[in-house]
Formats: C-alpha cells, structure tokens, sequence
C-alpha cells in the first residue's frame, strides 16, 4: 500500500500548491507515526479547504492495482486516500470500525472519496460489508463511486450483492458499461432478474437499456432468446445492435458447451 499512497503524493504534487503538499505531508506522517483517531477525522474532513475538486490528472494506475483508475478520480479524492492508507489499525476489525465511524458522519464527497479508495484500502476482505451498503444509497454519486471504475466490487460481492448492484443501476438509470468485471460476473441468476425487469418496464410501456442484454447473452435460455428476438424486431437501431450482439454471445456459449 505503500507504493500506491507514494505515487498518489507524487501525482499530487504535480496538481496542488506547495502549501497544500506540506499539510499533507505533516499529517500523513502524524498518522503513520500513531496519532488518535480524531486527527485522521478532523484531517480527513479539512481536505477540502487544501486540495481542490479538479481532476487528478492524466495519471495510471494498473501497474500498481489492476483495474485501479485513479485518472477518475479528483485531487482531493486523492488527499483523502492517502489519509486512509496512512491511519494505523491493528487489524482488519479495528480498522473496519474506523471506516464505519468515518462514513457515519462523512458528508457526500468525503464519502464519495471512501468508496473511490475500496480497491486500495488495506485489509479488502473487511469491507465488503461497507461495499454493499453503498450500493443501497440513494445518493447516485455514492453508488457511482461504488460501481464505476472500481475493481472492488467484482472482487468481492457475492452473487447477490453484485446482481443488486447491477439491477439497482438500471433501477436509477447508471450505466453499466463502467462497471469493472461485468462480463466475468454475469450469471444465470442475473439473466433472469433482467429478463422479468425487461417484461415489467414492457408491461409498463417504458423504455428497456439496451445494456441490459450483455449480462443476458451468455446464460440466455429459450425465454431470454425469445426476448432478445422481440427486441431484434421491434427495438431502434441501438437496441437492435445490443440485442444482435447478445444473441451472438448466446450462440458462443452453446458452441461452447
């Protein structure tokens, strides 16, 4: 993890003024060297009157975390991560807790700014209860730090937290081509949660996603055929690109078996 903050330090000292950097610097290092809990708080929370909400720049981040892209993310987001990866914790339920109490009184970009840094944190099997209560937020921003761009998901939800995830996207109308591992996580189970969602917005005469129908391809059976067909039939040409798509990836996969 060391790495990871190192290079975030480095790439924030391309984009922010000398003044920020040494009061990163300081407390960083009061963090790493075992200050109390509500300095990480109180310093966590002050990032915002030093770093800025602009964008981190043209930075990567795959040779430190595959599927990491902090290109995303913006220069206080960055702050931020560094703070969390500075704090100490015995172990992963200590630090677990601290994270709980962190995002109970975080306001919206300071927990934007958590989530952003799941893929990062140390400890990642300890929060995958705090992943999935992110996907339950109402707040877009929230569950879009969640879901795009965050290899921390895919990882580690269990089926049923990632079928959420992506039926809950389509719920609040994300997009889903941003979600990292959406391929490798389709499933059965999320092919027929998707179908029965498309009958009901037919039902309902709205509009279906056309994204929908690439976690539907793979694991379509004969129902889920049916309705890639109606939508070849009677979708725009967006959907019909979807659907034409989807059906192929059905085709794969029964070669395949």
């Amino acid at each position: 993890m060391s790495a990871i903050a190192d290079a975030l330090v480095t790439w924030l000292e391309e984009c922010s003024s000398p003044e920020a950097m040494e009061w990163l610097t300081k407390t960083r290092q009061a963090l790493l060297d075992g200050a109390p809990e509500r300095k990480f708080f109180m310093a966590y929370s002050s990032v915002s009157r030093h770093f800025s909400h602009e964008p981190l720049g043209k930075v990567k981040g795959d040779g430190l975390r595959e599927g990491w892209r902090p290109d995303r993310w913006v220069q206080s987001e960055a702050a931020r991560a560094v703070l969390l990866l500075a704090v100490q914790a015995p172990d992963a339920d200590a630090y677990r807790v601290l994270c709980d109490k962190l995002c109970a009184s975080a306001d919206a970009n300071e927990t934007v700014a958590f989530y952003r840094a799941l893929p990062i944190l140390p400890f990642p099997e300890a929060h995958a209860g705090r992943c999935a209560e992110g996907i339950r937020t109402n707040m877009s921003s929230v569950f879009c730090a969640v879901a795009h761009d965050n290899p921390y998901p895919s990882e580690h939800l269990d089926e049923i937290g990632w079928n959420t995830m992506v039926l809950k996207a389509l719920f609040i109308d994300v997009a889903l081509a941003p979600f990292v591992g959406l391929d490798e996580r389709a499933n059965p189970r999320l092919m027929r949660m998707l179908c029965d969602y498309a009958h009901e917005r037919w039902a309902a005469s709205r509009s279906v996603s056309s994204e929908l129908w690439r976690c539907v391809g793979p694991f379509a059976d004969e129902a889920a055929l049916a309705d890639l067909r109606r939508v070849v039939e009677t979708g725009n040409d967006e959907e019909k690109r979807a659907a034409e798509q989807a059906l192929r990836a059905a085709a794969e996969a029964r070669q395949g078996d």
